[in-house]
């Protein structure tokens, strides 16, 4: 009887003691099973956020990947292509010729907090003095025509992943990713061939018809994946997602843990960058919902599923 009964008093001190503890190391999940290494993933139980955030789409095209005719229906209507899925799939072939066939990322560990920094180019940025918070971020994401030489001190020095479209390409350094954005069948070729022999075709706006960059760093975004960032994540507000709130979701799945820079109009409701001086005073967000996006990025700030740095 009085083992039974030292067994109780051992059974209730143990209870107690994970009841004390459970805010520092919960009972029910050892810490060699929790997702990351950081104070908070971001995976942790919410129902807001797990309505939206869908681990099963694949943020990048890799060449065993299949892309469903409904996915590829939707983006064709994007930029009015007119080409079919066949040659849809010899252009993906012939890209994943010449760069990795399968993405480069940083995979989630127990032992890992992978933090990432997106750095979108609002005029928000300038004299906000964010360089040094930036710079100590694991994964760096920039966009399009985003400028560090001469804002430093605002922007920071470093880049790991840069997203572009052909309109929006920039040269990179041999330590960048290269993250293309597709909106077409011509983007693909355009990419191809800016990293070999050269491209020679038209858009609507002027491309490079070479780009400096490291072959080995390139990735390329799945037209599944812009189309589940409209869908889910935008309600399907204005035509597509912009580059830099389709950089912010990628930074979700990407990341443990997500901060955000750069976003949203200036003061008096102009969306300008922080290398310009504004001349168009009735500049918006084209096809884009930037209201949208920027009210979600908010959202997010405030469940604190990110850490959104507002400039002033």
């Amino acid at each position: 009887m009085k083992s039974k009964e030292r067994a109780i008093i051992f059974l209730l001190c143990v209870t107690t003691l994970c009841v004390s503890w459970r805010g520092f190391m919960p009972c029910n999940l050892p810490r060699d099973q929790s997702l990351c290494a950081c104070e908070r993933c971001l995976s942790e139980d919410d129902p807001w956020f797990k309505k939206r955030f869908n681990k099963s789409v694949e943020p990048f095209l890799s060449a065993n990947y299949n892309l469903s005719d409904d996915d590829f229906n939707w983006w064709k209507c994007l930029q009015s292509e007119k080409g079919n899925y066949s040659t849809f799939r010899a252009t993906v072939a012939r890209l994943f010729l010449t760069v990795p066939p399968s993405p480069d990322v940083l995979e989630s560990s127990p032992d890992r907090c992978r933090t990432c920094a997106v750095v979108g180019n609002s005029v928000n940025l300038r004299r906000s003095h964010y360089g040094p918070i930036i710079d100590i971020h694991d994964i760096i994401i920039r966009m399009n025509t985003g400028q560090m030489k001469g804002y430093e001190a605002d922007v920071g020095t470093r880049t790991t992943h840069h997203v572009m479209y052909p309109e929006s390409s920039v040269d990179l350094d041999n330590t960048t990713h290269l993250v293309l954005a597709p909106f077409k069948i011509k983007d693909l070729e355009w990419l191809t061939k800016a990293l070999t022999t050269g491209f020679k075709g038209r858009s609507y706006a002027p491309v490079k018809s070479k780009i400096k960059s490291n072959m080995d760093l390139v990735m390329v975004l799945n037209p599944a994946f812009i189309r589940y960032v409209h869908n889910t994540w935008l309600k399907k507000k204005g035509n597509y997602p912009s580059t830099g709130f389709l950089a912010l979701v990628l930074a979700l799945h990407m990341c443990d843990e997500v901060s955000v820079f750069g976003y949203g109009a200036d003061s008096d409701g102009n969306w300008s960058h922080y290398w310009e001086e504004l001349k168009n005073k009735k500049l918006k967000t084209g096809g884009h919902s930037g209201n949208t996006e920027f009210e979600m990025i908010q959202e997010l700030d405030e469940r604190q599923k990110l850490k959104f740095y507002t400039g002033f």
